[in-house]
């Protein structure tokens, strides 16, 4: 809808930057233009205020979107969270914050929801339910999904994420849920070239679109974090880095007090994130339900995202005062949190009945496409 505007304005900053990047001709000739880099690109293309990706245009979530997440199967995951949560503010002993951090439709949200009303009235008045998200049309369907449990007590509260940083509920006891988010947060990509650390930027011009270019290292973090997580990247091999979730996870640790956050994505550790298989790193984008690798089309109309390096991430956060409590896959955690005693005996013959449905839905999470193996989770406190 938008893929013009975008395109030009992004077009505008490279003409505009200072920065060089250079590629090979046919000839063989080392051609240098001005360009920009590949996370100031990909942040314009998902966070553009007027025209990105998840700040504009229809929903990004479910048939009509572009991609599932975990709510759609059933309410399976919102009922082993409810409970994680229930324990963990039993444990700590004082009303809690409930807070989902890029909510997107409000589906799992509002799953959790109609899980705490079946349990006492004493602790549905216990938690707040606290739903984070910036793209307009997510809003409203998360607003739409809640509108049924609001005569009932559990009224939440939507903010944007620019409000929420600001809001002083944000140091009290919380408990943070970040489904499927630092995936979709900007990478740096490198690529080793003649044995140098090279870094990717964006070029482009009216004949070629955009494309990519080799330009110098711009955050020499790059080095010391590759160095630290033992990643040593073959020759043409290429990886993401994501400053992203390092600057999320800063930020969020500056202003969160007695507080636990919950992490599940996609992703993997150093070894797997970098193994020779992946020597084009892990960045692809879905649109209608289609994968691709080329982030350079449907400008603003496609996500653009990467598996999660979750090595990356725990010294990360372990660095900026966060405390780290687990890791384990989805299916593990799902185990560890009661997920089997959720599976229902029954004599029904209707394969469509609630207990089949029920049962369906655990055996998907658990067993259909790895899903469970592939999708981590990653506990820190902060205290």
């Amino acid at each position: 809808m938008y893929e013009k505007e975008l395109s030009a304005s992004i077009g505008a900053s490279i003409a505009a930057s200072s920065k060089t990047g250079s590629y090979v001709d046919m000839q063989g000739n080392a051609v240098h233009v001005p360009c920009i880099s590949f996370l100031d690109y990909m942040n314009v293309c998902l966070y553009d205020s007027d025209y990105g990706y998840y700040r504009s245009g229809q929903s990004r979530v479910g048939k009509q979107g572009d991609f599932y997440t975990s709510s759609g199967i059933g309410a399976i995951m919102a009922e082993v969270l409810e409970g994680y949560v229930h324990t963990y503010a039993a444990a700590i002993g004082v009303p809690l914050k409930l807070i989902e951090w890029g909510a997107g439709t409000g589906r799992l949200s509002a799953q959790i929801a109609a899980s705490v009303l079946k349990r006492d009235s004493k602790w549905q008045h216990l938690i707040q339910h606290i739903l984070i998200e910036d793209h307009p049309g997510h809003r409203e369907a998360a607003q739409e999904a809640f509108a049924q449990y609001e005569a009932m007590g559990l009224a939440p509260l939507f903010e944007s994420s620019s409000d929420a940083w600001e809001a002083r509920w944000l140091g009290e006891p919380a408990l943070v849920i970040a489904n499927e988010l630092l995936d979709a947060f900007p990478v740096r990509r490198v690529q080793t070239v003649a044995g140098e650390l090279m870094e990717l930027g964006v070029a482009g011009d009216a004949e070629r679109g955009f494309y990519e270019v080799l330009m110098p290292l711009e955050d020499h973090r790059v080095l010391e974090w590759l160095a630290r997580d033992g990643i040593k990247l073959e020759e043409g091999q290429r990886t993401e880095i994501h400053t992203g979730a390092s600057e999320f996870l800063i930020k969020l640790s500056k202003v969160m007090k007695k507080s636990r956050l919950v992490l599940i994505d996609y992703g993997h550790e150093a070894a797997e994130y970098t193994a020779e298989h992946r020597m084009d790193g892990t960045l692809l984008c879905y649109w209608q339900h289609t994968v691709s690798d080329n982030p350079y089309i449907r400008v603003g109309q496609q996500d653009i995202t990467s598996h999660v390096p979750f090595t990356f991430v725990r010294k990360e956060a372990e660095a900026n005062g966060w405390r780290f409590i687990a890791y384990m896959t989805q299916k593990q955690f799902l185990i560890d949190n009661g997920v089997l005693e959720l599976l229902q005996n029954h004599h029904n013959p209707d394969p469509f009945s609630e207990e089949a449905r029920k049962n369906r839905a655990i055996r998907q999470l658990l067993l259909s496409d790895q899903m469970s193996e592939s999708f981590k989770v990653m506990i820190l406190d902060n205290n």
